[in-house]
């Protein structure tokens, strides 16, 4: 007695298929993600932030040309010269009023973050007080 098998539905369905190649599916395009570079303003807005801690810096790089930077550049200048400045009086003097240059020292320090919050938002403001003095250099 022969002995039928019986092929499963599956089976049935792929009968013939077997040297066929497999039909292939257009894949759906896949969005490209850009790759991560910064932008050229946030790279001039770290340059401006940069220019309140050592304000040359930005005057090495290509960020010199950005009117943006060279403004905070300007700023941070000023706020060194004022730092050379007390730091001058303050090894002159014998007499030093000490308590008054730390006090210079902290306001400096002070309107140096308010110079990187400045560039931080994107704003050309000068910085209160002893701002409109930077905007007279020239470079």
């Amino acid at each position: 007695m022969e002995e039928v098998t019986q092929k499963p539905s599956f089976a049935k369905a792929t009968e013939g298929k077997e040297n066929q190649p497999e039909e292939v599916q257009p894949r759906e395009p896949q969005p490209s993600t850009p790759p991560q570079v910064s932008s050229l303003k946030e790279k001039n807005t770290g340059m401006a932030i940069v220019a309140y801690i050592l304000f040359f810096i930005p005057l090495l790089t290509e960020a010199k040309n950005d009117p943006f930077v060279k403004y905070h550049v300007k700023q941070g200048l000023l706020l060194f010269i004022g730092w050379v400045a007390i730091g001058i009086v303050d090894y002159i003097l014998p007499w030093q009023p000490w308590i008054m240059i730390r006090l210079l020292n902290v306001a400096l320090f002070v309107l140096m973050i308010i110079g990187i919050m400045n560039a931080v938002k994107g704003e050309k403001k000068p910085l209160p007080l002893v701002g409109q003095f930077g905007e007279k250099f020239k470079f």
